[in-house]
């Protein structure tokens, strides 16, 4: 325990330069004690950006990263609809022997000028998502790069304006094979013809979904090159 601090009181008698000067109270000191500050250690404080993912850490640029991130894997998940598509559409062939083997009812793709535009157009989306891969993983490493996702929004628009009505054109065919017309005498063909009509329609439904896909890269790249401009 610390000695109490001796109050000395100036009688005027000791008011010279040789001697020592006069003691603070015990009341100076604790002030004086409060008054400064608490030194913390480096591990009390907080690390800057902690419970942040480490994507996000590094600001805007994190930020990015990630976006390119998502959107290479997004152009992994269309490739898969767009050529499942082209492969259904193209191999959709089915016959039927009603009488005989000389009278026949065989329906293929290729009957349709509709389906011969739709597999092309997915097989050409196909081919166009697995060459974007280097450039979407250039826009992950450089995030700063906005002429890669320029062009990367561009193109990604003429695949979805192509595939949309590719998509558009073999859904109408599809919906006639299956619901006939009944002004124009279209009897529907899915009744006998199962196996075709189930191939076109998934690979519709497909595109669809590669179509979906697209519209999202868009939206991303579009709010991406946005966001960098503004700063």
């Amino acid at each position: 325990m610390s000695a109490a601090t001796v109050i000395h009181v100036d009688d005027g008698a000791s008011a010279s330069a040789g001697k020592a000067p006069a003691t603070l109270s015990s009341y100076d000191t604790g002030r004086a004690t409060a008054a400064a500050p608490i030194p913390t250690t480096q591990t009390q404080r907080e690390a800057p950006g902690s419970g942040v993912p480490f994507l996000l850490r590094s600001g805007g640029d994190g930020l990015q990263g990630c976006m390119g991130l998502i959107d290479f894997v997004l152009r992994v998940a269309a490739f898969g609809p767009t050529l499942a598509a082209a492969i259904s559409i193209g191999t959709s062939d089915e016959k039927l022997s009603i009488f005989t083997n000389f009278f026949q009812f065989h329906a293929t793709f290729d009957d349709f000028p509709a389906f011969t535009f739709f597999m092309v157009v997915n097989a050409i989306a196909a081919g166009y998502l697995v060459l974007s891969l280097p450039f979407s993983a250039a826009g992950i490493i450089r995030p700063k790069a906005t002429g890669v996702r320029l062009l990367l929004l561009v193109c990604d628009t003429i695949m979805v304006g192509l595939l949309t009505a590719a998509a558009a054109a073999a859904a109408a065919i599809v919906y006639v094979a299956h619901e006939g017309n009944l002004r124009a005498n279209w009897v529907p063909i899915c009744m006998q013809f199962h196996g075709f009509c189930q191939r076109t329609s998934g690979a519709v439904v497909a595109s669809f979904l590669a179509v979906l896909v697209l519209m999202v890269l868009i939206v991303m790249a579009a709010c991406t090159i946005r966001s960098r401009r503004r700063r």
